[in-house]
């Protein structure tokens, strides 16, 4: 048990600072567009999606059928289970005001306030998905946790540029966003804390604790990515990024399952 918490939370730790990783990609370009920014994150919707569904979602929800004397009761917990993990964001969001992503360039006309909003929304969102990570290392029995790391990590690299160009719009230097958004990825180890302590509950309790992070992961990608980048204008690219990123995360998955 020691190990599985170690482990957790070193894997959370270096997929947070894979944010950062994508911070610095500030330095690539001197000037992003929305389009741009919105496809890299259309892939990581994508990811996640498939990360939350085939580590999270799929194998609870297996694990919740086969342990239940009623499938009816059983499928009834279940969904309720998700449904309290898209709550549990949800009204998080409500209570911590945020904005949704407006960038369209950094430069001096972006409206610093929506900015630091904008960064309060990533952070916010690292938060479950630190709790994901911790709940499938509490679950290696029932599900490989390195895939849905990786996706979680590989998801990181466009909130990571999207952080340092609001941060740079913000009025702050390329270095000092680049930083910013590594520390602001360490919000993720802490959101394994929470995950690794739910699944000390029990072994009966670890299923329901994965449907749970799932279900936080859907409310992120679904709520929060997806209405922000699939811009009416480019409905066929967005999808086909989306489509993309779930396919690459598929193949993650079936690599990384034994």
């Amino acid at each position: 048990m020691e190990q599985t918490f170690i482990n957790g939370f070193l894997t959370a730790l270096a997929a947070g600072l894979v944010t950062g990783i994508g911070g610095l990609g500030i330095f690539l370009k001197k000037r992003y567009l929305k389009s741009e920014i919105n496809q890299l994150l259309n892939i990581a919707a994508g990811v996640m999606l498939a990360a939350s569904f085939f580590s999270l979602l799929e194998p609870s929800m297996d694990a919740i059928v086969r342990k239940g004397s009623d499938v009816y009761i059983s499928a009834l917990k279940y969904a309720l289970t998700v449904f309290s993990g898209v709550a549990l964001v949800w009204v998080l969001n409500m209570m911590i005001p945020h904005e949704h992503n407006e960038i369209g360039h950094h430069g001096p006309h972006f409206d610093i306030k929506k900015a630091w909003l904008f960064i309060i929304a990533i952070t916010l969102h690292k938060l479950p998905e630190g709790l994901a990570v911790g709940v499938a290392y509490g679950a290696e029995d029932l599900v490989n946790p390195l895939s849905l790391a990786i996706g979680i990590a590989a998801h990181n690299i466009p909130e990571g540029l999207t952080i340092a160009i609001s941060m740079v719009a913000a009025g702050n230097s390329k270095l000092r966003a680049a930083i910013s958004a590594g520390v602001i990825g360490l919000v993720q180890p802490l959101g394994a804390l929470v995950g690794l302590g739910l699944t000390n509950f029990g072994y009966g309790f670890i299923p329901y604790g994965m449907a749970l992070a799932g279900g936080t992961l859907l409310f992120v990608v679904i709520n929060e990515i997806l209405p922000e980048t699939y811009g009416a204008k480019d409905t066929n690219k967005s999808a086909a990024a989306v489509f993309i990123g779930f396919i690459i995360m598929t193949y993650i998955t079936m690599v990384f399952k034994d």
